[in-house]
C-alpha cells in the first residue's frame, strides 16, 4: 500500500528529523555515559547546556555535538583530533596544548578562544570571537573567514601571513615578530596595535587605533614619518618608530 503525504507534512517530518536534542551536562557529569545515552538514541545531533570539562581526557572527536550553550568547553591538553559537527560555543573554548589541526565547522565563539601551542594553520570557517583570541606559539598562517574579535588578539611569534577577512579587534592586537606584510581589510583596533619586528609594509584599510601604534623594526618604520602615518590612520595614542 502506498502512502501519499503532502509537502507540508514532509516538511514537518524533515524538521523533526533535524531537531537538536538539548542535554544539561550536569545530568551526566561523564562523557562516556553521555555517549552511551546518545548511542541508544541512534546518535542524534545535540547540544550541551552548561560547562563541558574534558581537560586532559582521551576524547578524540566531539561527534554530533552542534553547540555548547550557557557554558564553556574545555579541551586543554586532551587527545582531541576533531571538533566533529561543532558550530558554536556560547562561552569560552580552550584548545591549548592539543594536537588538533582544524576547527572544522566552528563558526562562532561567544567568549575567549585559546589556541596556544596548537598545530592549526587556518581558522577556516570561524567568523567571530566575542572575547580574546590567543594564537600565541600556534601554527596559524591565516585567519580565514574571521571578521571580528571583541577582545584582544594575540598572534605574537606565529608564522601568520594573512589577516584574511578580519575587520575589527575590540581591544589590543599583537602581531609582533610575525610575517604579516599588510593588515588587509582590518579597519579598527580598539586599543594598542603592536607590529614590532613584523614584515608590515602596508596598513591596508586601517582607519583607527584606539591606543598606541608600535612599528619599531619594521619596513614601515624606515619608510614613513610619524606625521605621514597619522595622515593615513587616526591613532589616539603614541606612535613608536
Amino acid at each position: 500500500m502506498k502512502y501519499i503525504i503532502t509537502e507540508r507534512q514532509y516538511k514537518l517530518i524533515s524538521e523533526r528529523e533535524e531537531e537538536i536534542l538539548t542535554i544539561p551536562y550536569d545530568h551526566f557529569q561523564d562523557w562516556n555515559i553521555l555517549q552511551l545515552f546518545l548511542k541508544r538514541r541512534n546518535n542524534p545531533p545535540y547540544r550541551i547546556s552548561g560547562n563541558l570539562d574534558l581537560v586532559d581526557s582521551k576524547i578524540e572527536s566531539l561527534g554530533n555535538l552542534r553547540s555548547v550553550i550557557y557554558g564553556n568547553l574545555d579541551l586543554e591538553e586532551s587527545s582531541i583530533q576533531s571538533l566533529g559537527e561543532l558550530e558554536y560555543v556560547e562561552g569560552n573554548l580552550y584548545l591549548r596544548r592539543t594536537n588538533i589541526r582544524s576547527l572544522g565547522n566552528l563558526k562562532s565563539v561567544g567568549g575567549n578562544l585559546d589556541l596556544l601551542k596548537t598545530k592549526i594553520r587556518s581558522l577556516k570557517n570561524l567568523e567571530s570571537v566575542g572575547g580574546n583570541l590567543n594564537l600565541y606559539l600556534s601554527s596559524i598562517i591565516s585567519l580565514g573567514n574571521l571578521k571580528s574579535v571583541g577582545g584582544s588578539l594575540y598572534s605574537a611569534e606565529t608564522p601568520i601571513e594573512s589577516l584574511g577577512n578580519l575587520e575589527s579587534v575590540g581591544y589590543d592586537l599583537d602581531l609582533m615578530d610575525t610575517k604579516i606584510e599588510s593588515l588587509g581589510n582590518l579597519e579598527s583596533v580598539g586599543a594598542s596595535l603592536d607590529l614590532v619586528g613584523s614584515s608590515i609594509k602596508s596598513l591596508g584599510n586601517l582607519k583607527s587605533v584606539g591606543g598606541s601604534l608600535f612599528l619599531r623594526k619594521t619596513p614601515m618604520s624606515k619608510k614613513y614619518t610619524e606625521e605621514e602615518i597619522r595622515s593615513m590612520v587616526d591613532v589616539k595614542g603614541k606612535i613608536y618608530l
